[in-house]
């Protein structure tokens, strides 16, 4: 079987989100302590520091914050995949998040996007919500 270097590795902390990625689900860390929501998924609060963090799962909305088409990727296995957007969005839950936009078109991309989480491969990425631009 040939390793796939697009897909996360997931460890035992991370195995909970990627589970839940497979399964369509965005989930989010909330601290019990100052309440703050926070993704990359951390064991620890980057607010705090404290340790009562868990699990919730997120509506999978969000808008486009900013982005980037790739024309040109010299690394397996993107280069196969050019061009591809690569963004940053704002969850609706407060967090900003990498990811990539896909079923939309280079040129309908613009700041403030409604966009919707859809997970192929088991891995969040987004779409404008509703489906593909101009849908």
């Amino acid at each position: 079987m040939t390793a796939r270097f697009d897909l996360p590795e997931a460890d035992a902390f991370t195995r909970t989100y990627w589970d839940a990625a497979g399964r369509g689900v965005l989930l989010l860390r909330r601290c019990g302590a100052c309440a703050q929501v926070h993704h990359y998924p951390r064991e620890f609060c980057p607010r705090c520091w404290s340790e009562d963090v868990s699990w919730f799962e997120a509506t999978g909305r969000a808008t486009l914050h900013t982005w980037s088409v790739v024309h040109r990727n010299d690394l397996p296995p993107f280069k196969d995949r050019t061009p591809y957007t690569a963004a940053v969005v704002d969850l609706a839950e407060g967090p900003r998040m990498m990811t990539e936009i896909v079923d939309c078109a280079h040129g309908e991309l613009r700041p403030g996007l409604e966009l919707e989480a859809v997970f192929p491969d088991g891995v969040p990425k987004f779409r404008p919500r509703g489906g593909p631009a101009g849908s």
